[in-house]
């Protein structure tokens, strides 16, 4: 009953969107918006996933392609187009809510995760309880030396909170960045004309450039992993698992 009132009272207190950015153009996997995934494209099934989740208000597309705005508008799906010159989600995010009104907070979806959790958008949408909350992400511990030792998978400090490719600690002590931020308005609007910084160029982590400029980010711990598809190989392997 507590957590049913809770929820009533952060969705009628905050509006909470989730924007999904989508390009078309992929170096490691052309058109991977697009592909069959059983039946359905991948940007459909994360849009239909993000969808499940309790505490966001709405959930939209944003693509620089007019095949996947065509393929969103024919699900029944909502997608905003956006400029092709952005280099992050984040900008894309920034773009469409420029386009929105009263809207309080953004949660910015990965595009390439057809089985993402809506348990952790909203574990992530709970931060912003707190009014001092600016921008906030999940990690998850690290749980095999694999991970502890991949360049691919950003570590986080959760003592300094600090992010890098490289290992802060003993893996028994370790955590990985899943990689979903929720953003106030406000704060999104600012870190997205931010110049990026010396560590982020040299990390290509772009929150590097908010703490390297005074943004604060509030961590929380899930127990789910991120699904990300980044290569056709990556995809073969995440449905072996879901048994698809």
């Amino acid at each position: 009953m507590l957590n049913q009132v809770l929820e009533n009272y952060i969705c009628f207190m905050t509006k909470i969107v989730g924007i999904i950015p989508s390009r078309y153009a992929s170096t490691r996997f052309p058109a991977k918006p697009l592909v069959d995934i059983a039946g359905k494209s991948m940007i459909q099934r994360v849009y239909e996933q993000a969808s499940k989740a309790s505490l966001l208000n709405d959930v939209i597309i944003a693509t620089d392609d007019q095949r996947i705005f065509d393929h969103v508008i024919s699900f029944g799906g909502k997608v905003v187009m956006t400029s092709s010159s952005h280099q992050s989600g984040t900008d894309r995010c920034a773009e469409v809510v420029g386009c929105l009104n009263d809207v309080d907070v953004v949660i910015n979806i990965q595009g390439d995760e057809p089985f993402i959790e809506p348990e952790q958008i909203d574990q992530l949408a709970t931060c912003f309880e707190n009014e001092e909350t600016k921008i906030a992400t999940l990690i998850k511990k690290i749980t095999n030396k694999e991970d502890l030792d991949s360049d691919t998978v950003v570590k986080v400090n959760t003592k300094s909170v600090d992010f890098s490719r490289k290992p802060f600690s003993t893996l028994d002590k370790s955590y990985k960045h899943i990689g979903i931020y929720a953003y106030r308005v406000d704060t999104l609007k600012i870190v997205s004309k931010l110049p990026q910084s010396e560590r982020e160029l040299t990390e290509r982590l772009e929150q590097l450039r908010w703490l390297d400029n005074g943004f604060q980010i509030q961590l929380a711990e899930t127990e789910h992993e991120s699904n990300s598809v980044d290569t056709p190989e990556d995809l073969k392997r995440l449905l072996r698992e879901k048994n698809i």
